[in-house]
């Protein structure tokens, strides 16, 4: 007669299941909603990326709502003791009469060494095409001061509604793009700008630019969305080029990579990521499976540079168009999001991360479905602490249906 008892090798592989099941599930990263946003008073759609403080509190903006003109917000999140985070508006656009304080920033912020927070948004201003600001903490709370209205000039030859934030040197002067890259100056008589470089629609050199970043150097990288010498987009595929400062005062461009030439990658977005060799990373639409690319270009002799698709995204549960550009960790892995694909059910999209191998191969692991309730449509480039935690934010989802702000713990 069969014993009824599970065998000895039965009970013992049911007993290494339920381990590595365990094992798996505590290794999972964990992720976190630190807030929902509900398009009222806590503001709605987040865009832009995040921005981390010394003390571990995180800033950021929404396009919309807000406590006074509905023009959106820029926030404060900080972590409680019980581990929750607590929301505060550090200031709401559109504010003033016919928003002169500007509305709706689509960026995130950046800090000077006093704490001061600047940024841009897309509409409101003077003009109704966006300005500069700035956000200073005083006795009072936080003040704005605009610091640049756009479209100023006849034919907004100096830019209009910037969808990029802006970056700082280290003399205080701010650089970003509002379909021209420009560079602010503070004076004695207030800001001034210097347009560096016009792009003009489908040229070779690109067109629609979007944030760049800043070497050591002091050479500026950015991306064009269009533009370029393909001809396989109707318009150009996009370009990636360089700014340099040159002796007499100007600045000259050198078109790093131009889209749809040699490679099957298109319409890039996002900002770059700049390593300590001097490569350069950034996410495009296209790839091998036509839904979207991770890419690196080299440097090369004789100034050209090298590009490599690093993974090409499949669409359906590994994730569907990447659009923010991507983060690095201190072991060489990137980390990026999508803004589709998924859980089946939402098509809402999901952090993944990309790690480097002696081959030169990378491995692709999603590290987060997103499935509409913990947020959807994830835009902006994440960022890292200094333990390797991530955050992000997405444009839709949540429990109010405007987006989200989360960490993920690895």
């Amino acid at each position: 007669m069969r014993s009824k008892r599970l065998s000895f090798r039965l009970r013992a592989a049911i007993a290494l299941s339920a381990l590595i099941l365990a094992t798996a599930a505590w290794a999972a990263p964990k992720y976190k909603v630190l807030h929902a946003f509900t398009g009222g008073n806590d503001g709605g759609g987040v865009w832009g990326s995040l921005l981390l403080d010394r003390r571990g509190n995180v800033y950021g903006t929404t396009i919309a709502g807000g406590p006074k003109g509905k023009g959106g917000t820029a926030f404060k999140l900080s972590r409680l003791a019980n581990g929750t985070w607590s929301q505060r508006v550090l200031y709401s656009f559109c504010s003033q009469s016919l928003c002169t304080d500007g509305g709706g920033p689509f960026a995130g912020l950046t800090f000077d060494l006093g704490g001061s927070l600047y940024g841009t948004t897309v509409g409101g201003g003077e003009h109704d095409s966006g300005v500069t600001f700035e956000l200073t903490l005083g006795s009072q709370g936080w003040t704005e001061t605009v610091l640049y209205n756009f479209c100023s000039l006849q034919g907004c030859k100096d830019g209009g509604s910037p969808q990029a934030g802006v970056v700082m040197d280290n003399a205080g002067n701010l650089f970003g793009t509002a379909s021209v890259a420009f560079e602010l100056s503070p004076s004695s008589d207030g800001w001034k700008e210097t347009v560096l470089h016009h792009f003009p629609a489908f040229k070779g050199d690109g067109s629609g630019p979007y944030a760049v970043i800043l070497d050591a150097a002091g050479n500026l990288y950015g991306e064009t969305n269009m533009g370029g010498t393909s001809t396989l987009c109707g318009g150009g595929c996009g370009t990636v080029y360089e700014l340099q400062p040159t002796s007499g005062g100007g600045w000259e461009e050198h078109i790093l990579h131009d889209f749809g030439t040699g490679d099957d990658m298109g319409f890039p977005g996002g900002a770059l990521l700049l390593d300590k060799t001097g490569r350069l990373y950034g996410t495009a639409g296209g790839g091998t499976h036509a839904h979207g690319a991770v890419y690196r270009l080299t440097p090369q002799s004789g100034g050209h540079w090298k590009a490599s698709i690093l993974h090409s995204f499949t669409g359906g549960a590994n994730g569907d168009g990447p659009d923010g550009g991507v983060a690095m960790d201190k072991a060489g892995n990137l980390y990026g999001t999508t803004v589709a694909g998924g859980d089946p059910n939402c098509d809402c999209g999901v952090v993944y991360k990309l790690s480097p191998s002696a081959n030169g191969k990378w491995t692709y692991t999603v590290l987060h479905s997103f499935a509409g309730y913990d947020g959807a449509q994830p835009v902006a480039q994440l960022i890292l602490d200094s333990q390797g935690n991530l955050y992000g934010t997405t444009i839709t989802g949540g429990a109010g249906g405007y987006g989200v702000a989360f960490e993920i713990t690895p």
